[in-house]
């Protein structure tokens, strides 16, 4: 696995999995260019949904096996791990 494509908090979580083979992790992945025929063939055999058209980023839900596969591909730019966001009330900032 090449860490210095993953971040802290995608690290952080992956010493959390219990099954590395479970796909419990919401990824964002960067990709250095629009993956060409073999490159979308092995984002499409991790499951990785959309890999069309010219883009360069791809949200996908992985196992922990899944994430060092990606982190080991030289057109891998960077992976990150998905944030659950809320919605902003009254009072918040």
């Amino acid at each position: 696995m090449d860490y210095q494509k993953i971040d802290g908090a995608l690290a952080a979580a992956l010493n959390d999995v219990q099954d590395p083979e479970e796909c419990a992790l919401e990824v964002f992945i960067h990709v250095a260019h629009t993956p060409g025929p073999a490159e979308a063939a092995f984002l499409e055999g991790l499951r990785v949904k959309g890999v069309t058209g010219a883009r360069q980023v791809f949200t996908a839900t992985l196992s922990a096996r899944a994430v060092a596969e990606l982190s080991d591909q030289p057109w891998v730019r960077h992976l990150k791990l998905s944030r659950k966001l809320r919605l902003l009330g009254p009072g918040d900032s």
